[in-house]
């Protein structure tokens, strides 16, 4: 074995290890997808087209975000995507009163709906996945009432702004993702915080005894998540000019599940990264252009959506019941 080979092995032994395994296999997938429809599609690469996928799943990214957080800690939000759509149409009707009063009754929208979820969760000790369940049938009723079954349209200037305009370039939805991104992987690798959420995910009690106020994290974990899918839905009605109930906002909930376990969270908690949960986002976006640049009828968008969905929870349970197989001779069967 020569020298160079052994520097070529260290170097990409150091390189996996940098970008993670989970991340790795991500990137490798998502670069024969970009390949597969690129061959046949050319229009895929032109700038436009890549610009179009970056603000197509800037939604999407701000609340996989937020449940990569609520993941991490151990919980869920299947209400996420409901959310939305409550701030969507919050926002729509305060846009009436200027740009400032839309953006901020949506934001208000969306952190009230992840107070209630984490107030239900912590002082009613209910299961995260059956409160945010039932909250999410809750916020879709609460959208419509809001609405009165119309459409609620915006003309504010500034506030349809927020939706088609830029900044240094970029588009506004594109730039408060980057923003968000950032923020979230500051706060979860290099802060106390962030630490203490990933702590509760791997053992709640030993959180507790190693002092960690586990019920308050609960609480502004699911608010946090709350109040990103109100950044999400300004964003949303920003764009399409209008709030309205049937805006397909709810299936953000099961698009940011997939992505975040597509990212390498594990359901149980204590694992994962913004890094992974991005590139999530990014194979769902370029899967999604990819088959609607190939004429690929929407409802197949849906199924291969859930077929990602279940091959990310096959993995998670292999990877998991591999690490706790028992070292003795035999182990399972």
């Amino acid at each position: 074995m020569t020298a160079r080979t052994v520097t070529v092995r260290t170097v990409t032994a150091r390189v996996v290890r940098a970008v993670g395994g989970q991340n790795l296999s991500l990137l490798l997938a998502l670069g024969l997808l970009v390949v597969v429809v690129g061959s046949q599609r050319p229009a895929f690469f032109l700038p436009i087209n890549l610009v179009n996928i970056g603000v197509a799943v800037s939604l999407l990214g701000l609340v996989a975000l937020a449940q990569t957080v609520t993941v991490i800690s151990g919980g869920l939000d299947i209400s996420v995507g409901a959310v939305v759509g409550v701030a969507s149409v919050a926002a729509a009707i305060g846009a009436a009163a200027g740009t400032v009063a839309g953006v901020a009754l949506g934001v208000a929208a969306g952190a009230a709906a992840g107070l209630i979820n984490g107030a239900l969760i912590r002082f009613g000790r209910v299961n995260a996945v059956i409160t945010t369940l039932a909250t999410f049938s809750a916020f879709q009723g609460v959208t419509f009432i809001l609405a009165g079954g119309e459409a609620i349209g915006v003309r504010t200037p500034g506030f349809l702004a927020l939706g088609a305009g830029r900044v240094l370039g970029v588009p506004v939805p594109l730039a408060v993702l980057v923003v968000a991104v950032v923020v979230f992987h500051v706060v979860l690798r290099y802060t106390d915080l962030g630490r203490n959420v990933y702590a509760i995910g791997g053992n709640t009690s030993a959180a507790w005894l190693a002092g960690v106020r586990v019920n308050r994290y609960t609480t502004g974990i699911y608010l946090v998540a709350g109040v990103v899918a109100g950044i999400a839905g300004v964003l949303l009605t920003a764009r399409s000019g209008a709030g309205v109930a049937d805006s397909g906002a709810p299936n953000l909930s099961l698009q940011s599940i997939a992505a975040v376990l597509l990212g390498g969270c594990a359901l149980a908690g204590g694992r994962g990264t913004v890094a992974g949960t991005v590139l999530g986002v990014l194979l769902l976006g370029v899967l999604q252009n990819g088959l609607v640049l190939l004429d690929v009828p929407r409802f197949y968008q849906f199924v291969a959506q859930g077929t990602l969905l279940v091959v990310a929870v096959m993995i998670q349970e292999y990877r998991g019941g591999r690490r706790s197989r028992p070292a003795a001779a035999g182990g399972w069967p």
